[in-house]
């Protein structure tokens, strides 16, 4: 049933991909391009970002039978000192990471987001994952689209190589979305146009597109122009074109900066390349080996 539901979607979404691709300038680093996932007007990004995955402490929510709600919600402008005029100030900003579905039962996100216990970490245990966090679900979710990490099944986090990434296990199979199709081996070419989905500041889930491969000669890792914000660590960087997750957002420029204000603004770049702003890093996702863990969890 997992096989046949991810197959039809990958079908279809590459239908909307190839029939619903929008014209539209080109956007630069420095120009912020999220938008809510439900203001997206390409369907085929509203459909690949269901798959995306808010990392959210157990301590924050309030589980119930039917409903999950945040016991003590915090907007963007509350957490964080944002400055009040600054786009999504009065959302709600809960989120630690993302993550990405890409088995029945596996989720991949960033290394540095859920380090496992036998390398001195415990996010596996303190942290949910939530399915459908999105501006209209105002803080309060179905119980089933909760899910906690039953185990990490590949991790990396080195500072030398540069590697980046977690593969875990939740705690059951998701029975109601797909997953993504990934890039297994081979490596994204230069100057793709790239689209990404995930909690940009710990803020429901955002899309963002207008952006390319810009480095591509690093093993680990290539880089972007993507408008990537912390929470958006373990984001699904795809082609936008295909919808095939190429990457795993891991690190990038500051998001804000301190202003005369006494709050919080976004950092903008004057160009990619500038001080500060050197582009934003994504780990290559075909080296999870995400197949190796994906048929055994399906032969399961």
């Amino acid at each position: 049933m997992y096989k046949s539901l991810a197959t039809l979607t990958i079908t279809t979404l590459a239908l909307l991909l190839s029939q619903q691709a929008i014209a539209k300038s080109k956007v630069v680093y420095h120009y912020d391009s999220r938008l809510d996932v439900q203001d997206s007007p390409n369907a085929a990004y509203r459909e690949l970002a269901k798959s995306t995955a808010a990392q959210i402490r157990w301590s924050d929510l309030e589980v119930g039978k039917w409903n999950t709600k945040f016991r003590k919600p915090e907007t963007l402008r509350q957490a964080f000192n944002i400055c009040p005029s600054e786009r999504f100030a009065n959302q709600l900003a809960m989120a630690n990471c993302s993550g990405f579905l890409v088995g029945p039962d596996l989720l991949v996100t960033a290394g540095h987001c859920v380090v496992p216990a036998s390398s001195g970490g415990d996010q596996c245990e303190k942290f949910a994952w939530v399915f459908d966090y999105t501006r209209e679900s105002k803080g309060k979710f179905k119980s089933e689209s909760v899910y906690g990490c039953k185990e990490v099944l590949n991790h990396a986090l080195e500072t030398t190589s540069k590697k980046d990434y977690a593969l875990i296990r939740l705690d059951r199979p998701v029975l109601d979305r797909p997953y993504l199709e990934v890039r297994t081996e081979g490596e994204v070419a230069l100057g793709t146009d790239l689209l990404m989905a995930g909690h940009p500041s710990g803020l429901p889930t955002k899309v963002a597109d207008g952006a390319t491969v810009r480095e591509n000669d690093h093993a680990e890792f290539f880089k972007t122009d993507l408008d990537a914000f912390g929470g958006n660590s373990g984001s699904a960087v795809m082609d936008a074109q295909t919808g095939v997750v190429e990457g795993i957002l891991v690190r990038g420029a500051s998001d804000y900066r301190y202003s005369s204000k006494g709050c919080y603004e976004v950092n903008f770049c004057e160009d990619t390349g500038g001080l500060g702003c050197g582009g934003e890093s994504v780990s290559r996702v075909a080296n999870v080996k995400v197949n190796k863990f994906l048929y055994s969890s399906m032969a399961e």
